[in-house]
């Protein structure tokens, strides 16, 4: 037999092989892709199906031991989810619980935008740091940007406090207290109508505040403020635990009590 005949066969042959190894090596990228790994990460929605979340609106999503916490920008949430492979997920909407706010239609509406994403979720990918949530065509439901993580150089506009009789109180009207968290270990701010000074450290989510100076003013307005302020510094120091999500921050005791809330402050005192 003539050895030419053979050449067409041998061309297809081979532009065949080096075909299927182009496939092989395209899915094989994507089977033995490193997994996306979520447990302990937190995020911030950027975008939810491609739009901007409300302004002062803030959709958080959090990973840990199986189950996803966070809030939707109105009220917060859990459930239960499940990696499959290196890009699978599926946060399971039966296993969902959360609080039961009331929250303004445009908020409420967004809110639910927001559960739906999460119920409709079935792939993950990172892009450029961010983290985008897939429906089970690739579509994108949200993008999510890596939350700040650490205290250092931050501050906060306290919005509750544990009063020390079993009850968290929200801030006094017409008064302010700010907590400010220095690059070099030392807290400073105001407690409502003193100022005050102080040392923390942390490590991990665990906190440890030192002793606290004040002023020694007396105010008598708003009503209250005085007795406020001997709260909110007894509750800064009970705190051991620290948990941030967006611009929330949660200081809690050693039972799991929340001791102060507080929110992001953009401006210096």
């Amino acid at each position: 037999m003539h050895p030419t005949l053979y050449r067409p066969a041998l061309v297809l042959t081979t532009a065949l092989a080096a075909s299927l190894h182009l496939l092989g090596c395209a899915s094989g990228n994507a089977a033995d892709a490193p997994p996306v790994r979520l447990d302990a990460s937190s995020w911030v929605v950027a975008a939810l199906r491609g739009g901007a979340p409300g302004t002062g609106q803030t959709m958080t999503l959090r990973f840990e031991q199986g189950r996803v916490t966070g809030s939707d920008g109105c009220n917060r949430y859990s459930a239960a989810y499940r990696q499959d492979g290196p890009a699978g997920l599926s946060i399971d909407p039966s296993t969902q619980i959360s609080t039961q706010m009331a929250c303004p239609p445009p908020i409420e509406k967004l809110a639910g935008a927001y559960r739906l994403a999460l119920a409709q979720t079935r792939q993950v990918r990172l892009d450029a740091g961010r983290l985008v949530l897939l429906d089970g065509n690739g579509q994108n439901l949200a993008t999510l940007e890596a939350q700040a993580s650490g205290l250092a150089g931050s501050q906060w506009q306290v919005t509750a406090v544990n009063n020390g009789r079993q009850a968290v109180v929200s801030v006094a009207t017409g008064s302010e207290l700010r907590l400010r968290f220095g690059a070099d270990g030392a807290i400073s701010g105001s407690a409502g109508c003193n100022s005050f000074s102080g040392s923390y450290q942390t490590h991990g989510a665990s906190v440890t505040f030192g002793p606290i100076a004040t002023t020694r003013r007396m105010c008598g307005a708003p009503a209250g403020v005085m007795e406020q302020e001997g709260q909110f510094l007894k509750a800064l120091q009970s705190a051991t635990t620290w948990r941030r999500e967006g611009d929330r921050l949660e200081l809690r005791t050693a039972s799991g009590a929340l001791a102060v809330s507080l929110q992001a402050q953009t401006e210096g005192p």
